[in-house]
């Protein structure tokens, strides 16, 4: 009886356990699609419990617990903890683990994981360029990789900011880095879609870039697209984004009505001021900054495509973004397209095809941001009837200077700009062995732009032509192809790479510029003119061949070594120096990898150290040819005079790079990266000018060398690690100085600036200023004895001293941002900042006059400011004069101001909205944000933007397409620049 109820309990309690276990079945792939074969499965709380999956990734298990949790877990993968539902079967995604060191770095012609990296190279991916607000994917670079400095130089959409990588290492040859797009080298700065952009790679030491030898010495930016990955994925993503830019004018405020009367009556001359002042002025207060500007709008549309199957990869993309500034008038359209195919033909043969096209217009009848600044506040811009004032009729009362209302003319005229840029790919790759592999890049690009510029007979600007018409068509064809033979094999604890490859380039150019005067309102074509009044032209053309080989071996993870080189032909140079050879040898240790090195807290520790050499071209197409121009007629007769000397030995501008580095990773939570670099740039291209009388303007020679110098340094630390928390900061900071150590006749002076050896290639060459003289408020100055280098001060301009006075060259530059993460939730900020940076104020002049020029409206003394009085001796700004007080407002360090700056560039809130939301709308992926740009800068600059005065302010669009790039952006002026807007953005990202 007893046994009977044993069995009897035995068997119930087994049937119990049975109805408790359940099959679990699923399938985990990588976070392409790919299936993981061998990860393992593991029931939480029953380690004994588990399983792997097969070749298909597929797995079956039967639970035993009770927790109803899978762990999974595979080498190179983040693990996770997998709750089990109902569904079955479980699709399991997992991320890949990457360390800094496997981190895969595109590096030009090819690919290498970090940890083999010998040179300097940086990334950004793509994750990181999508914050700020920008048709321009330079902009967004900013502050985001040490060495390279990114100045936003203007605030007008569609305008290119300047970079530079590692300092200034020419002084007439190009000092822009190359660009790099698709294995394809690109022609300035390429108009890309940022969302199209996969990442890109920074080569900033000759070691990274020597393989594009003479085209290097500025760094390269080379740029990766995107394509689909995995297997049987499908994907359509979509995203919007508006936003609205108010106008910024930093520190820098013109007086209103009242201020600037208050400012008339502080002249130690009233009786030269004219009769009309009087309080009757203080009847009219127009504000002309709120009167040109506004709220600029801003939309960004995104849709693209990934699919992929066994045999076949796409990418489709598409963008629509438009803009209208800050500053009334002007709208930036901008239509692109871009379709990567991956195609395999078979085992060894695989088809990539690449098309993309951009067309962007503008519409200009943009305010004028430097009336808005002078015009002044006693003026009206409009008649009671609601036309605008003609201050040349007869009969109208005009305070300001010059009798001009912007606003008259804008009624009519406008310029008119569009671009097309056309880009086709024919690419392909055949697998010749299990080692060698044929890669065949194939690209033609063509741009067509044009311009109209219209002037109305109406206008005060066409009074003199009767009205004018220009029109403006460029045309620009590049082609490039490489041929390379790729090579890897490993053996043992051996692992070698190798390329060898033929590249060639071409690029033509013309264009051809007509005006014509004498039209009727509305006409918009030049045949509509009665007579022309200029026709202009420009044809021209280059060629570049090379051959190039490299090779780099790593023996068992731990010593890495490199070697290129690159022998390049071009057009550019005589017969007797067409072809330069650039090489580059690198090496690096893995010293985390020593069995002697057992230190725990430290995840990896690398040592790198590169020498190489990399070249520059002249900027002129020939400037080895004796050049006569055409430009003349005598007596209705072609006419032809002297224009360049011809040097026939005119040969490449060479820099020499050393570069040294160590690399680390400290308790699996903080990475770092210190460099330091010397850059000497010989053979410096220079045009040497001669006098008239030899009748040539001059010539091009190889007479100077320059010397950069500088570090670089990098961290970034995980402060909080957690799947549902996480926060991450980095910051990087630069410092370059630059010497010029050869130069012809050892110094040239080029307007305010002085290029001399020993000193840095910006420098300030000027009269210095010396205060106010507090006896009399009159201007100082000072004056060096040229006998014994004694200074005195002197009342007198022309007598003040010539000498240097400062560099634009900032001390140091970079950036930091965070990035915090809780659940769906997110939060980033990304700050840019450049200090000690020289700049000269040259709206000073003007709108800080002391009286010289009274008719323009004045700038608000900074509270720190104050005018001299006979009560107020000591002060910064000499006595007001109606007229002017000595030549106080003439060129001088007075206006040479410190554009230090910290800027917050972007700070951005968003939501991700949960898997399992995002199911029920049928959506595979939500997320929305709000940000803003420029939210504030902190700086003790009195002008517009210390950003912008850096480099200069791009004020209007370049009608130049040749060596440019897009036409946009290349003029500079930096008295009434266009300010960066702080903007505000709401956007939307789904996918299907």
């Amino acid at each position: 009886m007893n046994k009977s109820l044993v069995l009897l309990l035995f068997s119930f309690l087994s049937l119990n356990v049975m109805a408790r276990q359940e099959q679990v079945t699923g399938r985990v792939t990588d976070s392409e699609g790919s299936p993981l074969p061998g990860v393992s499965v593991i029931e939480k709380g029953v380690a004994s419990n588990g399983t792997q999956t097969n070749a298909e990734g597929s797995f079956s298990l039967v639970l035993k617990g009770t927790s109803k949790v899978l762990v999974v877990s595979y080498i190179g993968f983040v693990s996770r903890e997998v709750p089990v539902k109902e569904q079955s079967p479980i699709i399991i995604a997992l991320q890949e683990d990457v360390s800094a060191l496997e981190e895969v770095v595109v590096t030009g012609y090819g690919t290498q994981k970090r940890q083999n990296l010998t040179g300097s190279i940086a990334t950004v991916s793509s994750e990181k360029l999508h914050d700020v607000t920008s048709p321009n994917v330079t902009n967004m670079m900013q502050g985001k990789v040490a060495g390279v400095d990114v100045a936003t130089n203007s605030g007008r959409p569609g305008a290119q900011p300047t970079v530079r990588i590692r300092g200034k290492s020419s002084i007439s040859s190009s000092v822009d880095p190359l660009w790099v797009v698709d294995g394809v080298i690109w022609q300035g700065v390429p108009n890309l879609n940022p969302q199209d952009i996969e990442s890109i790679s920074v080569l900033k030491d000759a070691a990274a870039a020597a393989l594009y030898g003479s085209r290097g010495a500025n760094g390269v930016m080379v740029v990766t697209t995107k394509s689909a990955k995995g297997e049987g994925t499908s994907t359509i993503s979509a995203n919007a984004r508006g936003g609205v830019a108010t106008f910024n004018t930093g520190k820098f405020h013109v007086m209103d009505g009242q201020q600037l009367y208050d400012y008339y009556t502080q002249f130690s001359n009233p009786s030269s001021i004219p009769d009309y002042f009087n309080e009757d002025l203080l009847k009219t207060n127009t504000d002309w900054v709120d009167l040109g500007s506004q709220d600029g709008l801003t939309q960004d549309y995104n849709v693209s495509y990934m699919g992929s199957t066994e045999k076949a990869k796409i990418y489709i993309g598409g963008n629509y973004y438009k803009e209208k500034g800050s500053v009334k008038g002007y709208a930036y359209d901008r239509f692109s397209g871009r379709m990567n195919v991956d195609y395999q033909l078979s085992k060894k043969l695989t088809i990539k095809p690449k098309l993309s096209a951009t067309y962007t217009k503008t519409d200009d009848r943009q305010h004028t941001l430097y009336d808005m600044f002078r015009n002044l506040p006693w003026d009206k811009p409009y008649n009671e009837d609601g036309s605008a004032v003609n201050p040349q009729a007869t009969g109208v009362t005009w305070y300001g200077r010059d009798l001009a209302n912007y606003l008259y003319d804008l009624q009519w005229n406008y310029t008119n700009g569009s671009n097309f840029n056309g880009i086709a790919n024919v690419d392909l790759d055949y697998k010749i062995s299990d080692d060698f592999t044929f890669i065949s890049t194939n690209n033609i690009a063509y741009l067509n732009a044009e311009s109209l510029g219209y002037t109305d007979p109406q206008s005060n600007a066409g009074l003199s032509t009767k009205g004018q018409i220009q029109q403006i068509n460029a045309k620009r064809t590049t082609r490039f192809t490489n041929q390379m033979l790729n090579y890897q094999h490993s053996f043992g604890k051996h692992q070698l790479t190798a390329l060898a490859a033929y590249e060639y380039s071409d690029y033509r150019y013309s264009d051809m510029d007509g005006i014509g005067v004498g039209i009727v309102s509305g006409a918009s074509t030049l045949s509509a003119a009665s007579e022309p009044l200029s026709l202009t032209g420009t044809k021209f053309n280059y060629r570049f061949q090379s051959v190039l080989m490299n090779a780099n071996y790593s023996y068992d993870g731990r010593y890495n070594l490199q070697a290129s080189f690159r022998r390049d032909g071009a057009s550019r140079f005589g017969e007797d120096s067409q072809y330069g050879n650039f090489y580059a040898i690198s090496a690096s240790w893995n010293i985390h990898q020593e069995s002697f090195f057992a230190v725990d807290q430290v995840d990896y520790l690398r040592l790198k150290l590169a020498h190489g050499s990399v070249g520059n071209t002249p900027l002129s197409i020939y400037p080895q040819y004796e050049l006569y121009s055409l430009a003349a007629q005598y007596n209705g007769v072609p006419a032809a005079y002297p224009n360049q000397l011809g040097n026939t030995n005119l040969a490449w501008e060479r820099a020499y790079d050393t570069n040294a580095g160590i690399e680390f990773g400290l308790f699996s939570r903080l990475e770092g990266t210190f460099e330091m670099y010397n850059k000497s740039t010989s053979d410096l291209l220079h045009f040497v000018p001669l006098p008239a009388v030899s009748g040539f303007s001059g010539y091009w020679d190889n007479i100077g060398a320059v010397r950069n110098r500088g570090f670089e340094f990098t961290l970034g630390a995980d402060i909080l690690k957690g799947e549902d928390i996480s926060w991450h900061v980095d910051a990087n900071i630069g410092k370059n100085s630059n010497k010029i150590t050869e130069l012809y006749n050892g110094r040239q002076i080029s307007g305010f600036r002085i290029i001399e050896v020993g000193q840095d290639i910006d420098t300030w060459y000027m009269r210095k200023w010396a205060g106010v003289n507090p006896e009399d408020g009159s201007p100082q100055w000072e004056v060096i004895d040229p006998t014994t280098g004694a200074t005195s001060l002197t009342g007198s301009y022309s007598d003040a001293t010539l000498q240097r006075v400062g560099t634009s060259t900032p001390d140091f530059f970079g950036g930091f941002g965070t990035n915090f993460k809780y659940k769906g939730a997110y939060l980033t900020a990304n700050f840019s900042y450049s200090v000690g940076a020289d700049v000269y104020n040259y709206g000073r002049e003007t709108f800080d006059a002391d009286g010289a020029y009274p008719t323009y409206n004045q700038q608000v003394l900074k509270s720190d400011w104050s005018r001299w009085t006979p009560d107020n001796p000591n002060a910064t700004h000499p006595k007001l004069v109606y007229g002017g007080n000595a030549n106080s407002n003439k060129t001088s360090s007075r206006y040479i101001e410190d554009a230090s700056y910290l800027r917050l560039r972007n700070v951005t809130a968003g939501y991700n909205f949960s898997e399992a939301f995002t199911k029920r709308l049928g959506l595979k992926g939500l997320s929305a944000y709000v940000s803003i740009d420029n939210l504030f800068t902190i700086t003790g600059y009195s002008g517009i933007d210390p950003e912008a005065a850096i480099n200069g302010s791009v004020f209007s669009p370049s009608s130049d397409y040749s060596e440019k790039g897009t036409g946009f952006g290349v003029s500079s002026d930096n008295q009434s620049p266009y300010p960066l807007p702080k903007r505000f953005t709401f956007g939307i990202n789904l996918s299907l």
